[in-house]
């Protein structure tokens, strides 16, 4: 079953966050009731991945602002069919940074975060969920961000100034890992 590595991830996934660990288990219930989860025609929602891109001191958190939606998130995107989502997720990060992938280190194939959030309905799509498994992904803070059309700006935000770019709760959790993090290196 090609939704068989994301739901052992699932599986072994913990997490002390009430909220998260209900959207874990509201993920894992959707993607085994839809076989086709992977696929972004799928409504009302489907499974994507993001990255929680961080430099190597652990103080900085690159995002982007997202031209279509005009908000400011971290790289990521559909799936497009594919149920590898460390592909998935690695192939999105390089597209949208414009930063190639063999500069970009995942820090672990473990889930970081995950997060079901409401897409609104716009002229490119009808109102859907997207259920988003997110890795900790590491970049070199020097190297250059191209980005690419998808992006007004990309650019990297100071740990403690990331609220004043997104503060959805999702965001607020991963920074409050991170800082976990930073305390454990």
């Amino acid at each position: 079953m090609h939704r068989k590595q994301l739901l052992d991830l699932l599986g072994y996934y913990k997490t002390p966050h009430m909220e998260e660990a209900a959207m874990v288990e509201r993920t894992r219930r959707f993607i085994e009731q839809h076989e086709n989860c992977f696929d972004r025609r799928l409504m009302p929602g489907h499974v994507s991945g993001s990255a929680w891109v961080v430099n190597p001191r652990r103080d900085h958190v690159l995002m982007l602002h997202h031209r279509k939606l005009d908000c400011w998130l971290q790289p990521g995107g559909h799936a497009d069919g594919d149920p590898d989502m460390l592909r998935v997720v690695l192939t999105e990060t390089s597209e949208e940074t414009g930063v190639d992938i063999s500069q970009i280190k995942l820090v672990s194939e473990a889930i970081f975060d995950v997060d079901v959030h409401t897409v609104y309905e716009s002229e490119h799509d009808p109102r859907h969920e997207h259920f988003d498994v997110r890795f900790l992904v590491e970049i070199d803070d020097q190297l250059p961000l191209p980005g690419n059309v998808e992006s007004h700006e990309v650019g990297w935000v100071p740990l403690d100034l990331l609220p004043r770019f997104n503060n959805a709760l999702s965001f607020c959790r991963m920074v409050r890992k991170t800082r976990k993090l930073r305390g454990s290196t």
